[in-house]
Parts: structure tokens; C-alpha cells; sequence
């Protein structure tokens, strides 16, 4: 996936949640809020989740998630 203009720049915020948070449980997603975005992590495949997405978050492709092995 390359960075768009759009995309804010690194380093990006931490997203508090547990430990143990996995990408196989937990979706990562985001919103533009006042021209920075905000994230949230929730586990996937719930009602809290197709909320989100309906109210214009969208989720973060795993491949994007993490440092950059250069960094």
C-alpha cells in the first residue's frame, strides 16, 4: 500500500487497547476528524464495528498497520 496526500503523516498516535490485541480479533479503524484522524480498535465482526463503519470510519488494512522496517 503506498501513502497517499491524504494520509497523515508519521508517527502516528498509539491506539490504547489490550496487551494481547491481535489482528485476527481486533479491527483497527479510523475517521478524519478536523483534517488529522482519529482511531479506535474493536473487535471485529460485531455490531460495534458495522456501527462505526455506517458513520463513516473505515478500517485499516493489517498490511498498514506498524513501523516501517527502514525506520
Amino acid at each position: 500500500m503506498s501513502a497517499s496526500d491524504d494520509d497523515p503523516p508519521r508517527p502516528w498516535f498509539p491506539i490504547q487497547g489490550p496487551d494481547d490485541a491481535s489482528t485476527m480479533w481486533y479491527a483497527v479503524l479510523r475517521r478524519r476528524e478536523r483534517g488529522v484522524f482519529i482511531g479506535s480498535l474493536c473487535i471485529r465482526h460485531t455490531g460495534r464495528q458495522a456501527s462505526l463503519e455506517a458513520s463513516g470510519w473505515e478500517e485499516v488494512p493489517v498490511e498498514a498497520i506498524g513501523l516501517d522496517q527502514k525506520m
